[in-house]
């Protein structure tokens, strides 16, 4: 495996198959007009996860429960945090990527349910492999300073207001949102936060995948910010667009400044 993530054309081609597969056209009962995408996505969005939302806690519990797993045995919390993390890609995946909408009958977001998978695949064979290994009080600080936009997301403090999304300050949220674990966009940018915290000592490969395919949907819902309805929607993804770039940084720096480094100290 590391002979091939070594090629130089290896990573440009993974990025390009998740960019290809974020792409693909989405499947509805009644067809819809292509510029209409965004429009069917959040008629998705608002009535997918109804069905579950009682279920919302689970998340959260689960979640603090591998944090303090890694915090009390770190030698057992990594693989707990990658096989969880795989999961609920899992469970997202059955549940965020379709419903019946009133415009578009059903509907599934066909690109998010194939990446999801294949995420949560993954993420579930790098515990199998012991990829992770984390450990909170070595992490430097300054990666600390990314944990409000981690909160934010857990918290996913948000309402519907028919196709408005509104600011909901509930401190319940922050244990019952079912928004955050049935959410992929609210969902990533934790796990992201933790790899990052992590970070030497995280499978590479999982790390780079996970985060290029959460930054193309950071970029996706850069969209958010252009009406009123949703900005603040567009504000509660900003911890999606951060932490890949974070995460993408991070393993650029050590695959090549480090060499850069290298290359100078020896000559």
């Amino acid at each position: 495996m590391k002979n091939i993530t070594s090629r130089k054309w290896f990573y440009p081609l993974v990025y390009f198959v998740l960019v290809v597969m974020a792409f693909l056209p989405l499947y509805t009962a009644v067809p819809y007009d292509p510029r209409d995408t965004s429009q069917v996505i959040l008629e998705i969005l608002q009535r997918a996860t109804l069905p579950y939302a009682a279920w919302g806690w689970v998340f959260h519990v689960f979640t603090l429960a591998v944090m303090a797993l890694a915090v009390w045995k770190p030698s057992v919390g990594g693989r707990a945090i990658a096989a969880y993390f795989g999961l609920n890609y899992l469970v997202i995946a059955a549940t965020q990527t379709h419903a019946v909408t009133p415009t578009y009958g059903l509907a599934v977001h066909t690109g998010a349910l194939v990446a999801e998978v294949l995420l949560g695949l993954l993420w579930l064979w790098v515990a199998w492999k012991d990829g992770v290994h984390i450990s909170f009080q070595d992490a430097p600080r300054w990666r600390w300073l990314l944990l409000p936009f981690a909160l934010l997301v857990f918290w996913s403090p948000l309402a519907f207001e028919g196709t408005r999304v509104v600011a909901n300050w509930n401190p319940l949220l922050l244990l019952t949102s079912p928004d955050y674990g049935l959410a992929y966009c609210f969902m990533t940018p934790v796990f992201l936060f933790l790899l990052i915290l992590a970070y030497p000592h995280v499978n590479g490969f999982a790390l780079r995948v996970t985060a290029f395919n959460g930054l193309l949907y950071g970029l996706f819902n850069l969209s958010h910010w252009a009406s009123p309805d949703t900005l603040w929607l567009g504000v509660l993804h900003l911890p999606l667009l951060v932490m890949p770039i974070v995460a993408l940084g991070m393993t650029y720096l050590k695959t090549h400044g480090y060499q850069r480094n290298a290359v100078w100290r020896n000559s």
